[in-house]
């Protein structure tokens, strides 16, 4: 695959820049925390173009308390901050007010209540299991999302041969809506510029972020299908791979033969898009401000959604597990 694979090498040589200039963040949080990208290079597919967004996790000691003290925790952002100027990275998206700090604890005891929400926790933890790679400290990145992932899979001891990870389920599908902002409705009445902007912001929404959340239902109703449950294991090797990784593991999947061609065929469309995105955002945006560009861009993206629901109905039509995400 052309322009996954240049993406993915790409990708590959930026994070080892970064980790090479890093090299006191990373002592500063050895065996405390971990710093993770997300994004396009948490998907490794981030383009000379792409930004950085990270998060940074601290362990915790026996009484809850940070093992990351806040005089580190400064530390480590000015270094991230110092860096990523210095690799000619844009700065951090909201002036860095995105660039947050949590705890193991926080990102695995809200978990279904009404803090998960107003914290970030909800949305932190979702990307690092299903969008993200470690930047810092991958010891502790792996220890984090092991700890994370089994949080969800508290049930699973009483039901191992019928496991349906209902939780894990719903909690993909209601970040995948917490995307789904209605971005036509509300550039109504803005500048045309805002609404170019607005319309890219929802195209690549609906390829990236659909996939991110798509690839791992459709990874777990593949699993479901074959073994009638879904083990902790399962779920571990899944959040080790990428998006586009888990679409070529449903290619590697013998009994999944019948949904192979509508797999090779959203991955090519996808190629399309990663080709379409490698440009600066004021191109990108002057090419939404194309009516006729910008529609072919949206009819596009309707036609990967499509695409994506064929091959969910293909592997899980008939199944528990698929009625419980469709209803």
């Amino acid at each position: 695959m052309g322009a996954l694979a240049d993406r993915r090498t790409e990708t590959a040589a930026r994070i080892g820049k970064l980790q090479n200039e890093l090299q006191p963040a990373e002592a500063r949080s050895k065996g405390k925390a971990c710093v993770y990208a997300t994004g396009s290079f948490g998907r490794r597919e981030a383009s000379s173009h792409s930004d950085l967004d990270v998060f940074i996790v601290s362990k915790v000691d026996d009484k809850g308390n940070r093992l990351l003290k806040r005089l580190d925790e400064i530390c480590i952002k000015a270094d991230l901050i110092e860096i990523t100027r210095k690799l000619g990275i844009p700065d951090f998206s909201g002036d860095g007010r995105y660039l947050e700090h949590y705890t193991v604890h926080d990102l695995t005891t809200t978990l279904g209540t009404p803090e998960d929400d107003v914290t970030n926790t909800f949305t932190a933890r979702l990307l690092l299991l299903f969008e993200s790679c470690p930047l810092l400290e991958t010891g502790v990145y792996h220890e984090t999302t092991e700890e994370v992932i089994t949080a969800y899979w508290g049930d699973y001891e009483g039901h191992k041969n019928e496991f349906m990870p209902a939780f894990l389920a719903n909690d993909i599908l209601r970040l995948w809506r917490t995307f789904c902002v209605n971005y036509e409705a509300r550039t109504a009445r803005e500048p045309a510029e805002a609404m170019a902007k607005r319309k890219l912001k929802n195209y690549k929404l609906k390829h990236s972020r659909m996939l991110t959340c798509y690839s791992a239902l459709l990874y777990l109703l593949a699993v479901f299908r074959e073994q009638r449950t879904v083990g902790l294991t399962d779920a571990v090797s899944m959040i080790r791979t990428t998006p586009t990784e888990r679409l070529e593991w449903l290619l590697q999947q013998t009994t999944m033969t019948h949904a192979h061609d509508r797999t090779r065929k959203l991955l090519e469309q996808y190629e399309h898009f990663l080709q379409a995105t490698n440009a600066e955002e004021r191109e990108l945006v002057s090419r939404f401000l194309d009516k006729n560009t910008g529609r072919e861009y949206m009819r596009a993206a309707n036609e990967f959604g499509d695409l994506v629901f064929e091959l969910l109905t293909s592997i899980g039509e008939g199944e528990r597990f698929y009625r419980l995400l469709v209803v």
